[in-house]
């Protein structure tokens, strides 16, 4: 490399500024890292991943990757909220085992505060069940997470269903209709997060200039 392109990659970086993300108030405001914006740019509407492990330190957390959006800025700190999860890839595979059946479901619901969320819940059983438990199964799924959302604020539903609390009470009515090995949400997505998680307005100071006051 030339020494005029280290010298422009070096100035590139230096006109950068760095903003430590932080995870919203449902998941403990957690730094989770810093990112680079261009001097002068906003992060907010940024989408950035981290997985479940690096909010809650517990290993078996390493499996669920968590998206979050950047919605509101102050000084050099950013605030987010939710955006949806999925299964590492690895870990969804593992899952999926011969003599077994798998049931999916897709489900949108509105939760009490109004934000639309679609769900993606699974059900792997102990070994492979008729097509008529496979519907009972799926049923119970639509008929938990509809009266959970009915009756939980959008970061309460979050809560029992990353950390959860949803599933194991699918499990738990699930069971009487067939042996269950694993229940879970393999992905989610926010579709309309309302009025409460809209973008804050940036203060009008630049990062950069605050620091040097």
């Amino acid at each position: 490399m030339s020494r005029r392109r280290r010298r422009r990659a070096r100035d590139k970086w230096r006109s950068k500024v760095w903003y430590r993300v932080f995870s919203p108030k449902y998941f403990g405001e957690v730094e989770l890292f810093s990112i680079p914006v261009t001097e002068g740019q906003s992060p907010v509407g940024r989408t950035v991943e981290a997985t479940l492990y690096d909010l809650t330190g517990d290993p078996a957390h390493q499996t669920i990757i968590m998206k979050f959006q950047i919605n509101g800025v102050k000084e050099l700190r950013a605030d987010t909220f939710f955006k949806g999860h999925e299964y590492a890839r690895d870990y969804l595979r593992s899952l999926t085992r011969r003599g077994s059946s798998k049931i999916d479901a897709i489900i949108n619901v509105k939760t009490r505060d109004g934000v639309l969320i679609r769900v993606y819940p699974m059900a792997c059983t102990a070994h492979r069940v008729k097509t008529s438990q496979q519907r009972a199964i799926r049923k119970v799924m639509f008929d938990i997470v509809e009266e959970k959302a009915k009756n939980l604020n959008f970061d309460q539903f979050v809560q029992e269903m990353i950390l959860g609390k949803i599933a194991s009470d699918i499990y738990n009515e699930a069971k009487k209709i067939a042996p269950l090995r694993h229940v879970g949400f393999r992905k989610s997505k926010v579709l309309s997060p309302g009025e409460a998680f809209k973008p804050k307005p940036e203060p009008q100071t630049t990062p950069a200039k605050e620091a040097e006051a």
